[in-house]
């Protein structure tokens, strides 16, 4: 067993899965995150609250949540290349669908559609890399991995506040949709399922019929019932969940709360927002590497001290954007160190390690669910918050969410990789 795991880490084709599974899912980012850039023109012009546009936001991680429990489902059944081209091609049509949009009706449709789509994106990346790398690896493959979607975050906010400063909010829509569509054509080209397919060459049309699958491919709902009775799951997803309350409130709210605060223009606050994921990419590899080097492949504790100085950060923030431009980029550096640092384990290592033989998929997509539902009460708060009782309650609202998935994961301290998923995919 030890030597097929070693022949397995090291075989041919591994890099280049890699560097595939980084930039497709870090372009994903291109036509997510961008409505934050677009929120201050939106607002402007459309006359919205902050509480209407909470809403706007919210429907997108509804939908998303919905769409990570469904497709988990899914990503165990279907080719992963067809999953993510498809959620590549519909996010960018119906980021230029949002474009032409006024009516608050239609963008909380559009953007909850657009939510659904990009939840086809995460679960059938995390099989792809079950497939490729056995636990001992896993952390630091998604670690890997997870750089890819702050780049692409952090770009995000460079690319979208620029179109927006030339050509309106609708800008930050537009330009990022065609970013996507290049990455899917090339993710089309270059993905390789598993290592059997590379080994034989397939590509093309035969590599679409392929549906490598784990060693029990059980019904749809023996699945669900396996996912929803572990309970080690449930804490990772509870811990992922206020975590991504806390995660979406900077980037989701971000630049539009240091526009107002700081008084800059939107490109400015964009551009200084982008380091936040910059940050989030050395937190995503030292966190992944760290657990994999230092703590035998336990997740927990790593995930917990990065959420707890995520809460004394956040506490800090409001004052540390005040003392001036290199005190901001410095505090937004170590948020985004935290917060990804802690995201890339409990979305895709530690719920792949919790996970029965041949439903990570399925574990990932359940605990992302979760993670969603979480992120769109936290948009909601967020915007009511800020409307009611200024920025700074909000931002305290953030370090109580990290704080509190701070206490969730400690209960997880000594949890590692059950044996049984050591080769998930084989």
């Amino acid at each position: 067993m030890q030597s097929q795991t070693l022949q397995r880490a090291t075989r041919p084709g591994e890099a280049m899965v890699l560097w595939v599974l980084w930039l497709t899912y870090g372009s994903f980012y291109f036509c997510r995150n961008n409505l934050a850039v677009a929120l201050p023109g939106m607002q402007a012009e459309l006359g919205y609250t902050k509480a209407q546009l909470g809403a706007v936001l919210m429907s997108l991680k509804l939908a998303y949540a919905v769409g990570q429990f469904i497709n988990g489902q899914l990503a165990e059944r279907i080719s992963p290349r067809v999953l993510l081209a498809a959620g590549m091609f519909c996010s960018a049509l119906l980021n230029v669908c949002f474009g032409f949009g006024t009516a608050l009706y239609f963008l909380l449709f559009v953007w909850a559609c657009n939510g659904y789509v990009q939840a086809l994106g995460w679960t059938p990346t995390v099989r792809v890399a079950a497939n490729w790398f056995p636990p001992a690896k896993r952390g630091w493959a998604m670690g890997i991995i997870g750089t890819g979607y702050q780049l692409g975050g952090a770009l995000t906010f460079v690319v979208a506040g620029w179109a927006a400063q030339s050509f309106g909010w609708r800008g930050a829509l537009y330009v990022p949709a065609a970013l996507l569509v290049a990455a899917g054509v090339h993710m089309l080209v270059c993905l390789r399922e598993t290592p059997e397919a590379a080994d034989r060459g397939r590509s093309g049309a035969a590599a679409l019929a392929t549906n490598p699958g784990p060693a029990n491919r059980g019904s749809f709902r023996e699945n669900i019932a396996i996912t929803l009775a572990n309970p080690a799951l449930w804490l990772v997803a509870v811990s992922l969940g206020l975590l991504d309350a806390c995660r979406y409130g900077f980037t989701d709210w971000g630049v539009a709360h240091l526009k107002e605060v700081q008084n800059s223009s939107v490109d400015a606050a964009a551009f200084k927002y982008a380091v936040l994921p910059l940050g989030g990419m050395a937190g995503a590899y030292v966190s992944g590497w760290a657990t994999d080097r230092f703590f035998g492949s336990r997740r927990a504790p790593v995930i917990c001290m990065l959420l707890v100085a995520l809460g004394f950060l956040a506490v800090a923030y409001t004052p540390l954007i005040h003392a001036g431009p290199v005190a901001s980029v410095a505090v937004l550096l170590l948020v985004g160190f935290c917060i990804f640092g802690a995201q890339v384990l409990l979305v895709g290592a530690f719920p792949a390690d919790m996970a029965r033989r041949g439903t990570a998929a399925a574990a990932v997509g359940f605990v992302n669910f979760m993670g969603y539902v979480g992120a769109a009460a936290g948009n909601m708060l967020t915007g009511y918050l800020a409307d009611a009782h200024g920025w700074r309650i909000a931002v305290f609202f953030w370090a109580g969410c990290a704080f509190a998935g701070a206490a969730t994961v400690a209960c997880l301290w000594n949890a590692t990789a059950r044996n049984e998923d050591a080769h998930p995919a084989a």
